[in-house]
């Protein structure tokens, strides 16, 4: 039930019960705090790191890519009438140690990551801060209840975040004793040191390693999922009655970090976003706005001022061009966020080569990579819909008219990766070596997912980006409005001729030299969700009642059909079987949007139908409280119970489910 009157927008925060709850379940919960540069503090809710992109921060030292475990962990207990409370939890091979998951009570998601700890007659908060636009976190802890003394100790792996810090292998970890606390640095690597600073406490060195911290996660992903920590020694606090103290961690320079500043800032920003979506939305809508917040970031360019992008997903994607303008309508426009979307066009637009829009920036060198076919067919349809949003003409006119148009004469006259209309003028591109398509899995040359030629999707985005600009050339150049339309007739007409397949009754999937492949997948959906379909409607009607009975899950469209005997029912284990299984039946959450959109479509906003709508976004409410606390996963099996995988905060999972959940809410509304 929509909750209409509520003065603070704001959702309650997801709290997770941890007093006497199995340990297993709460080491598959996780957390995600996120700043604008792309740096994050993530860990299980009973902050236990189980994968290597765990750490309270992750620097992004060229934002939003160039990310660095700093501070792993804090290693913490308490001391209150001579008994020592553990606070920490740490996996090693056997045993847990400490076990603080025993103290542990709750945990609650909100503006500032909180944990409460019962410690004899006492009560502990733990509560976590980024700042929005500097490489810092602090953590602020208050006890109530009684006195105490916190020992802190901190560990740091101070490494590029794919890979593991093993004592072993060379470089020079050592620290200096600074005003209010530590400077961490691996002198061997130039740069970046970690300074931790806690104005209320005393430092106590004592240099030691800690060995074999086992990362659950990576080791059930067919990884090494072992590291090893440095840290300089403790701080001790005295704490009173009603007290708190706050340790600091900055990458580079100190600074101060005003704790309940910063908290104030980022209430209020999320406050504007869960205000966003309408003032009857419901909690579910809320909580769907405050997860975009994650999303949008700045991306640095040298020598030029810094520009918008949208990270594709936590822990390890950055920037990618299909995923930012899929993701793009419901990150930013279901949320109000017009002028974040200004700058996420421009970041791209002024990107634009050969007519490609860059498939993603490097995570290095901050160069563009072009191997995809359809960003730039997204960055159109994102543009229409943002036009349509805003009625931003003057923006059309000056950044988005002129990429739209160098996209589409580049694709017919022929650009990078054999991309070029055919003599039918439908849309061809790559080889059996490439793949350009999302469905894009390779293990060394090997093509998992082989979509050379012709298909489906990117052709249904060809022909609407063809209607597109004649829509929106429509008053301003009647002349080349007309040349679109004209080119798009002709390519509708193609397009049913090549891709409907009578005698299964849906659309083949890709048509290569090798002849049409009628495997059935999702792609077709959008031959009917897009804005102007090429099927006849009765062909639209079939298209999304094949792919309710065999595609849909509470989570999600399959990529294939459990029929076909290349389905894989888990997308688990090592990295091979992971990508084989990657597009071969797992899930995927962002595939819920256009299935949304097109079921609505054929059945006319019907009201049995947006009902039936609503509930199979329903699934999506709970998954809230699993995997990424507050987020959408990439994907989840094929199978029941449909396991998240992947990702745990993925943008187009998010943005695709709260903008199917605005079309249900128009719908209901009309």
């Amino acid at each position: 039930m929509p909750d209409s009157v509520h003065s603070d927008p704001l959702p309650p925060p997801i709290v997770v019960p941890c007093a006497g709850a199995d340990l297993n379940e709460l080491l598959s919960k996780e957390w995600l705090l996120t700043n604008r540069l792309g740096s994050y503090a993530s860990s299980t809710v009973v902050g236990c790191n189980t994968r290597r992109y765990h750490g309270l921060l992750v620097a992004a030292t060229t934002p939003p890519v160039g990310r660095r475990v700093t501070l792993s962990t804090l290693m913490e207990h308490l001391t209150v009438d001579d008994v020592v409370h553990e606070l920490a939890t740490n996996e090693f091979q056997g045993s847990f140690s400490p076990e603080g998951f025993r103290t542990l009570v709750e945990y609650r998601d909100g503006p500032a990551p909180t944990f409460v700890y019962r410690c004899g007659p006492a009560e502990l908060t733990k509560e976590i801060v980024l700042a929005d636009s500097a490489n810092a976190v602090a953590v602020r802890y208050t006890l109530r209840g009684a006195r105490g003394r916190l020992r802190v100790w901190p560990f740091a792996a101070l490494r590029d975040f794919h890979h593991l810090r093993k004592v072993h292998e060379p470089h020079q970890m050592t620290f200096d004793s600074v005003e209010n606390g530590v400077r961490i640095e691996d002198r061997r690597e130039s740069g970046h040191p970690l300074y931790i600073l806690c104005r209320d406490g005393a430092f106590e060195a004592k240099p030691q390693w800690w060995y074999r911290f086992l990362y659950r996660v990576d080791l059930s992903r067919g990884q090494d999922g072992q590291e090893d920590l440095y840290s300089p020694g403790s701080f001790v606090v005295d704490l009173p009655d009603g007290a708190s103290c706050q340790f600091t961690a900055v990458l580079d320079e100190p600074f101060p970090l005003g704790f309940e500043t910063t908290v104030e800032r980022r209430r209020e920003r999320l406050s504007s976003l869960a205000a966003s979506v309408g003032p009857d939305a419901d909690v579910f809508d809320r909580r769907l706005a405050l997860a975009t917040d994650a999303y949008y970031v700045h991306r640095a360019f040298p020598g030029s001022a810094s520009s918008g992008t949208i990270v594709a997903g936590y822990h390890w994607f950055a920037d990618w061009g299909r995923d930012a303008f899929i993701a793009l309508p419901g990150i930013l426009l279901s949320t109000q966020r017009h002028e974040q979307a200004r700058d996420v066009f421009r970041t791209f637009a002024l990107h634009v080569a050969d007519g490609m829009i860059p498939n993603r920036f490097d995570d290095y060198a901050n160069s563009a990579h072009y191997n995809s076919i359809d960003a730039s067919l997204w960055f159109i349809l994102a543009a229409d819909r943002y036009v349509r949003a805003t009625n931003d003409r003057a923006f059309w006119g000056e950044v988005l008219r002129g990429p739209c148009e160098t996209i589409l004469r580049y694709y017919r006259e022929g650009t990078r990766f054999d991309i070029r209309a055919d003599s039918d003028m439908l849309l061809t591109g790559g080889s059996h070596l490439t793949q350009l398509t999302w469905m894009d899995a390779k293990l060394g040359e090997e093509v998992v997912t082989p979509r050379e030629g012709k298909a489906v999707e990117i052709n249904a985005l060809w022909y609407c980006a063809h209607r597109i600009l004649a829509e929106q050339l429509g008053q301003s150049d009647p002349a080349g409005a007309r040349e679109y339309a004209a080119l798009a007739a002709v390519i509708g007409a193609a397009f049913e001729g090549a891709f409907w397949n009578e005698p299964f009754q849906w659309c083949n999937d890709c048509i290569s030299s090798a002849g049409p492949d009628a495997t059935l997948r999702p792609n077709q959906i959008f031959a009917v969700s897009l804005p102007y379909s090429p099927l006849r409607e009765e062909r639209q009607r079939r298209v999304v009642a094949v792919i309710q009975d065999l595609l849909l899950t509470p989570m999600g469209l399959r990529t294939l059909s459990p029929d076909d005997p290349r389905y894989r029912r888990r997308c688990a284990g090592s990295w091979e079987s992971r990508d084989r299984a990657y597009h071969q039946g797992t899930v995927w959450a962002w595939l819920i949007g256009p299935f949304i959109e097109a079921y609505l479509k054929v059945e006319h906003n019907r009201p049995p139908a947006v009902a039936q709508a609503k509930a199979w976004l329903a699934g999506f409410e709970e998954h809230l409280r699993e995997a990424g606390i507050g987020h959408i996963s990439e994907i989840f099996d094929g199978d029941s119970p449909h396991t998240p995988r992947g990702c745990i905060a993925q943008a187009w999972s998010v943005g695709e489910v709260l903008r199917a959940r605005m079309l249900v809410k128009q719908a209901e509304g009309k």
